[in-house]
């Protein structure tokens, strides 16, 4: 088994894109380098990669704008455009919905593509997303590794414990490579 090296300048891109680091050791890594810490996994990634191979910091390059939002939400109300999900907008769909209300994954996805609906179009498309996540396996975004590994590693082993899956994935994402499940991770059980 390689040995992850530290998150640190000595890297080169190649060997950094190789293993994999948490969100918070790139977040430190961001901040000791004087690089923006905004953005999710994938984008803090992308930041470092550039910097280790041209030593140049990426400035962001629009000012973030607060999104314009109605005073009162109604059911005929136009979804503004960069919509937020807000204590308003959670009031506001508890109201119509019930306290089981949530913004999944799915939910925010639609809402901030389909601005200028309303939001009692929202609601439709709200029942929807529930409807078609209990018929269909959901699709987990590529920077939630960890999420993806671990529902693999059960699909393939049902008797298996979470202890094991995580046993697993501590031992997978250790290694140089990808960091999907495969059959051959669960020789670090038998060691």
């Amino acid at each position: 088994m390689s040995e992850r090296p530290d998150l640190d300048i000595t890297l080169d891109s190649k060997t950094f894109q190789e293993y994999y680091y948490l969100k918070a050791e790139l977040v430190a890594f961001c901040r000791m380098h004087c690089l923006s810490t905004s953005g999710g996994k994938l984008e803090l990634t992308e930041r470092i990669a550039r910097f280790l191979d041209t030593g140049v910091r990426d400035c962001p390059t629009q000012a973030v704008k607060k999104p314009k939002t109605a005073d009162v939400i109604t059911l005929d109300t136009i979804i503004e455009t960069n919509f937020v999900c807000s204590q308003k907008h959670r009031a506001f769909y508890q109201e119509h919905i019930g306290n089981s209300f949530s913004f999944n994954v799915g939910f925010q996805k639609w809402l901030k593509s389909n601005a200028g609906k309303t939001y009692r179009d929202s609601i439709g498309a709200y029942y929807q997303i529930l409807a078609n996540k209990k018929k269909n396996k959901t699709v987990i975004d590529k920077q939630f590794e960890y999420n993806t590994y671990i529902r693999d590693f059960f699909a393939d082993n049902q008797d298996k414990s979470l202890k094991q899956a995580i046993q697993c994935w501590k031992y997978k994402k250790s290694l140089k490579g990808h960091n999907r499940y495969e059959k051959e991770d669960l020789i670090v059980l038998s060691q």
